[in-house]
């Protein structure tokens, strides 16, 4: 019988990021089965403070914080040691950790872990198979490397919030989309220098830039403009090159309907009882469609208002248009296809109990990711891998009294 270990088990990382992108990316590599050891600082990861919101804490012990759902939306899977790496005896500690590790990821300002002796050149000595990722706000080098990268910044530098939100004003993504964007490239070319090492038996340093990952994602928009020369504006909820493409006021809320070609246009027209919409020369194709969206979309916005959201989809669904409501929070984690595909999981954690955390969004069909560990406390595997690192109780205790560990 096949063993269905996930895909990456066996594999070391050692995780030296903070807040987003880099926690997020690290929390892929461990749902597909790596060995990821969180390094924190004395205080911990910045995100276990950022709240409320906060998990309840069901240990009624003194020194026992509560969690914040942010940290705890990105860790799971992760093992944490509390460690000093300023400290001479704390950087030790992260120089084994990182000989015997896979995959190290970082997101310090440029040349700060060089400075400690922590660079790709300083590792890659004792670990050539070592694949070293740098993930920073704008690239190592340029007039801008320095920078500090937050994602609301990048995401209004590198043209996303220009073409998000209405034209009256721009807005930011609900979520830090830069951050996470960045997360998937990184953890995507980290898989890939996997396969190269297999090949070639040596690591490399892998730079990955928040900056340059939203530019990547402008995806479309970025062509329109290379290719052909047009300033994108902001549309709210519309699409600049697809009619009707966007959410539409009903009865009773909002419903967004998307017809991608001319065919669908005429299912759409027909079923909302208006078929002379699409017999109409001015909107006889997407082109022109587009070219008369302002006498169009309110014509349609005239329709849908005479009925509710769930009338319109129970009319629309049966036709193949693509079409769904606008879901507050609460509604899409109780759609039935989000619970049918288990994007929605528990497990029990060490002081907030039981914790529903986001389910793996990737399927595999033999080597399937799981959710073995829920987010760590800080510290919490301290002593177990110093341990593996051969240090003693007496050691470990030392460097408890010496604040190089916690």
């Amino acid at each position: 019988m096949l063993k269905t270990a996930p895909p990456l088990t066996g594999v070391r990382v050692l995780d030296l990021t903070r807040v987003l992108a880099g926690p997020y990316c690290s929390m892929i590599l461990s749902d597909y089965g790596a060995d990821t050891i969180k390094v924190e600082s004395l205080v911990g990861d910045d995100t276990r403070a950022w709240g409320p919101p906060f998990a309840p804490n069901t240990i009624d012990k003194p020194g026992i914080r509560k969690e914040s759902t942010y940290f705890l939306g990105i860790n799971r899977n992760k093992r944490s040691i509390s460690v000093d790496f300023k400290h001479s005896e704390g950087l030790k500690i992260i120089k084994k950790l990182a000989k015997d590790s896979d995959v190290l990821i970082e997101n310090f300002i440029p040349g700060k872990l060089e400075k400690l002796g922590l660079g790709y050149d300083d590792l890659k000595i004792d670990n050539p198979g070592l694949i070293y990722t740098s993930i920073t706000g704008y690239g190592p080098t340029g007039p801008n490397c320095e920078d500090a990268g937050y994602d609301v910044i990048i995401e209004a530098e590198a043209g996303l919030m220009h073409i998000t939100g209405t034209k009256e004003a721009p807005v930011k993504v609900g979520v830090a989309i830069t951050d996470i964007t960045t997360g998937l490239y990184a953890h995507g070319a980290i898989m890939a220098a996997l396969i190269a090492r297999g090949k070639t038996g040596v690591g490399q340093k892998i730079d990955v830039s928040l900056l340059e990952s939203q530019v990547s994602a402008l995806a479309n928009i970025a062509h329109a403009y290379l290719i052909g020369g047009v300033e994108p504006e902001r549309l709210g909820t519309e699409h600049a090159s697809i009619v009707p493409y966007q959410s539409f006021p009903t009865k009773d809320g909002q419903i967004v309907i998307g017809a991608g070609n001319d065919n669908q246009f005429l299912k759409f027209c027909e079923a909302i009882g208006r078929p002379d919409f699409a017999k109409d020369h001015m909107y006889a194709s997407n082109q022109l469609r587009v070219k008369n969206r302002g006498s169009l979309i309110p014509k349609i916005n005239d329709v849908l208002l005479k009925r509710s959201t769930n009338d319109w989809l129970k009319i629309l669904k049966p036709t193949g248009l693509p079409c769904g409501p606008v879901n507050n929070i609460s509604q899409t984690f109780s759609h039935p296809q989000v619970l049918h595909r288990t994007m929605v999981q528990e497990v029990e954690h060490p002081t907030a109990g039981r914790i529903k955390l986001v389910g793996i969004p990737v399927k595999y069909s033999l080597t399937k990711p799981t959710i073995r560990m829920p987010p760590p406390l800080l510290g919490q595997h301290t002593e177990d891998i110093l341990k593996e690192l051969n240090y003693s109780i007496t050691e470990i205790d030392e460097l408890k009294v010496a604040n190089v560990v916690k």
